[in-house]
């Protein structure tokens, strides 16, 4: 119970993005490379994921979604759906795995086998819609975690998305679901648009969207206000059984994708607010999934920040 998860493969590097890409293999070694001269890397309970189930990735996408990426990659194309949805040979193999790796986080966290964990996968997954890649995301692996969650009979999952871009895949599948509370802070007007305040679900779930939508140049004091003034008592109010954390680095103010400030401290900071909510409500489940974050400095520092808060609630 008393460990940290760390899901990751050597396949998410062959998923090819093409030369001079942001979204690249480099992020990942990136990352690992910083939590091995922390020392963070020995405090965690290392883990290859299996590829997900075809029937838990369609309790998400449409089966023609998966079809149509599989057979985009088999072609050799270069991007599925949009052009900011690079793709290769071998990228529907890894987006099954990253979001395998997902499901293998959440399931041994349920079951106590991990008390958090972190996710390092590629492709990432917050934009990708039911039929629709897009902004890097081929398959939303966040959202098929928290599928799995609920269909494991956990009856309140919420989903905190703290990346630099709004998570419209992740919002558009479960804004009608009071049982999965979204809640993003991003900068806006960015990419991909949507995000907007007034937009909190639809129907039964009216109220368990809350969006913080962000101006450019936002920094430490501005994100932290709104995270520990609007997102974690709107949590409280919630009260998840789960906790799942849509974990981009690109609001980090060396990211060259961004134009908000952030530093480390405010990751590590955010991740610790989030773990004190799993302990109040869903006894110390969290699991994080690696969203964006592309300048390597910047990402790997913010992502050892947000893993050290994870292990330190571990041990």
């Amino acid at each position: 119970m008393n460990a940290t998860g760390y899901v990751t493969s050597a396949l998410f590097a062959r998923h090819d993005t093409g030369p001079g890409h942001p979204e690249c293999p480099a992020r990942l070694a990136a990352i690992h490379a910083r939590l091995e001269r922390d020392g963070l890397l020995a405090e965690l309970d290392a883990r290859e994921p299996a590829p997900v189930a075809r029937a838990a990735l369609e309790r998400v996408h449409s089966a023609r979604h998966v079809e149509h990426v599989e057979a985009a990659a088999a072609a050799g194309a270069s991007w599925v759906d949009s052009p900011d949805a690079n793709i290769g040979r071998e990228s529907y193999a890894a987006a099954l795995h990253a979001a395998g790796a997902a499901v293998d986080a959440a399931e041994r966290v349920r079951a106590g086998t991990w008390r958090n964990a972190f996710v390092a996968a590629r492709p990432p997954g917050h934009h990708a819609e039911e039929g629709l890649a897009m902004g890097f995301c081929l398959f939303n692996n966040v959202a098929v975690a928290a599928r799995h969650l609920r269909d494991a009979g956990v009856e309140r999952v919420a989903i905190v998305d703290f990346d630099v871009h709004h998570g419209n895949g992740t919002q558009h599948l479960f804004q009608s679901d009071p049982t999965v509370f979204y809640a993003s802070l991003h900068e806006h007007p960015h990419y991909p648009g949507t995000g907007l305040a007034h937009e909190r679900g639809r129907g039964a779930g009216e109220g368990a969207t809350l969006n913080c939508p962000m101006p450019a140049r936002s920094g430490d004091a501005d994100w932290l206000a709104a995270f520990e003034g609007r997102v974690l008592p709107a949590l409280d109010a919630f009260a998840p059984a789960f906790v799942l954390v849509s974990a981009g680095f690109d609001a980090h103010e060396r990211d060259p994708l961004s134009s908000t400030l952030l530093h480390e401290a405010s990751y590590a900071r955010m991740t610790t607010g989030l773990l004190e909510l799993a302990a109040r409500h869903a006894g110390g489940k969290l699991v994080s999934l690696l969203e964006g974050g592309y300048d390597l400095e910047g990402l790997a520092g913010s992502a050892a920040a947000h893993v050290s808060a994870l292990v330190g609630a571990a041990t």
